[in-house]
């Protein structure tokens, strides 16, 4: 017998139950009229992923609930349909009041991550989460309790078993379900995007299904919830481990697979994207959903005529649309007349409204106010960080008179060696490109320019691409007047900070010990401007802020080379 089954591949909100059940319902008509008798639905969807300490609030789980009663009510009008939802759920002990607090600090006992499944009004049956993830940006045990119990229901001759995102990371939580009968594995997921993600997720089910032999339908949410990108392209794996259906990246939609039984049928097979269009959408799904599900009516942008700005103007531009995004220009004494001349370039180009704001006068009456206090002193780093901060409040003045949001232009080998000015240039309320190194500003931006995606290439003047990188904060200045050459950096950076790799692994890897000794001390003592950096776009699998806890006061010193042995 030939079974549909849909892929309900939405873009939820946390907290938003009402919102998000709305959602579901239109994806659950779309999958009725194309005639589905089942549709899956994403990780936590009805609450959205990840709710992070709402979870220790009582009454998160008493608005779930309710929700969940009401989805169930809603989706009586799809006769046939079968909807798996993810959601929290809290165990309803009797006599126990409802309003018990969450304990904190202590595993919880009768708070899980579940998914079930409803028909015909009612709800039929409910999955419980058996592994839970503690790495990286996760922090599951810290809200939810855990049950070994599978669950399979039988629709249609052919018997299903569910398990939750990380539980197909391990092979007890699928072999249970095959054990309990379970013919095909249905898999909701809240799985966060990094770079090389996809491959990853593959591989990891194609463990699972050497190990029981069943095909397996995996479907991802998209979308963005502050730095966490949820890059969608739910798939679907055969008995012996081939894509059958695969789902776009990054985009909401209602995808179908269909089965001969429990043998998935070739079907839709979205294109893969390359490296630097996957990193590119994802900054633009990030701006979009930070920008549009927090409220803010548009952005404002601090335009240098540099690069980093120029790639964060034309992410705001394809997210927004130029209508919603304001460049401002703030010229000083060391500014070249070609970075004004490219600023003004770009923002034509993208269409935006832009402005011109002198800060000479302003940096002159703080050299005038400083001058007796600074008497017999050298300039330093302290004038060209004043100039840097006439910007940030410029910035702020503006936005907090309009209301739209400053979007920060540092990259992540600026960010890692403190190359930014606290209540400067790292002044606003979201880093764009905080988790892309400047390496890789340069590659996503000839992408940009290269792709006619968002309707019009080369928006970065070329001009722009070619010229030494410089915070033209002083005369005649370069970034690597102060850092080493940035593809030095940054491999270094990424060695030590994205793979934990000895400094004496860094070393024999070919580079001088006094660039990684630099470099990695830089990254410890900036750890305090950091931590008061706006939050931003999480693209790799290690980025400052959620994956990254180091201390902030340390005298650890990691040696160069390795001890000898003993």
């Amino acid at each position: 017998m030939k079974t549909r089954i849909a892929l309900a591949q939405i873009n939820v909100t946390v907290g938003d139950f009402a919102g998000n059940a709305a959602r579901l319902v239109d994806a659950a008509r779309v999958a009725h009229e194309n005639g589905a008798r089942l549709m899956i639905a994403p990780e936590l969807a009805l609450s959205g992923y990840p709710p992070e300490d709402l979870l220790l609030r009582p009454a998160f789980y008493r608005a779930s609930a309710a929700a969940l009663d009401d989805l169930a009510a809603q989706l009586k009008a799809f006769d046939g349909l079968h909807v798996l939802v993810g959601h929290p759920h809290r165990v309803r002990e009797e006599g126990v009041d409802p309003d018990t607090p969450i304990a904190r600090g202590v595993p919880p006992r009768d708070t899980y991550n579940a998914a079930s499944l409803i028909a015909n009004g009612a709800i039929v049956g409910t999955y419980l989460k058996q592994d839970l993830p503690n790495t990286e940006v996760f922090d599951e045990k810290r809200y939810f309790a855990t049950d070994p119990r599978p669950f399979v229901f039988e629709l249609d001759g052919v018997r299903y078993g569910v398990v939750i995102c990380e539980d197909a990371w391990h092979a007890s939580a699928a072999q249970l379900a095959k054990a309990a009968g379970a013919q095909v594995l249905l898999i909701p997921n809240g799985s966060p995007f990094h770079v090389n993600k996809e491959s990853v997720r593959f591989d990891i089910l194609r463990a699972r299904i050497r190990e029981t032999g069943i095909p397996m339908v995996y479907v991802n949410l998209a979308g963005a919830q502050d730095e966490l990108i949820f890059d969608g392209g739910s798939f679907v794996l055969d008995a012996h481990g081939a894509l059958v259906t695969k789902l776009a990246q990054f985009d909401e939609t209602v995808g179908f697979v269909d089965f001969e039984g429990a043998m998935p049928v070739r079907g839709e097979l979205a294109p893969d994207l390359p490296f630097e269009a996957q990193v590119y959408k994802a900054l633009v799904v990030g701006v979009r959903d930070y920008i549009g599900k927090n409220g803010f009516p548009g952005a404002i942008i601090g335009l240098s005529g540099g690069v980093d700005s120029a790639l964060v103007l034309a992410v705001a531009c394809d997210a927004l649309g130029p209508d919603r995004v304001r460049a401002v220009m703030m010229p000083s004494r060391y500014t070249a007349d070609i970075s004004t001349t490219d600023a003004r370039d770009m923002a034509q180009r993208v269409g935006v409204k832009y402005d011109e704001i002198a800060i000479a006068p302003m940096f002159e009456a703080f050299r005038g106010a400083l001058a007796e206090e600074f008497a017999g002193r050298a300039e330093d780093a302290t004038e060209e960080n004043i100039q840097a901060r006439i910007r940030g409040t410029l910035l702020m003045a503006l936005s907090n008179k309009f209301g739209s949001i400053v979007l920060t232009t540092g990259n992540k080998s600026e960010m890692a060696v403190g190359y930014c000015t606290l209540y400067g240039d790292m002044a606003g309320g979201f880093a764009v490109i905080k988790d892309i190194a400047k390496t890789l500003v340069y590659k996503v931006c000839h992408y940009r320019n290269a792709t006619d995606a968002y309707g019009q290439r080369d928006v970065i003047p070329e001009r722009i691409l070619t010229r030494a990188p410089s915070a033209e904060l002083r005369e005649n200045q370069t970034d690597q007047d102060s850092l080493p050459p940035y593809e030095v950096l940054d491999a270094i950076m990424r060695m030590y900070m994205e793979e934990d790799r000895p400094l004496a692994e860094i070393v024999a890897a070919g580079y001088r010990a006094d660039d990684v000794k630099r470099v990695t001390r830089l990254i410890k003592i900036n750890e305090y401007k950091r931590r008061q950096a706006p939050i931003g776009i999480r693209v790799t699998h290690r980025a400052f802020g959620r994956d990254w806890r180091y201390p902030i006061t340390s005298r650890f010193d990691e040696p160069l080379a390795e001890p000898l042995a003993r």
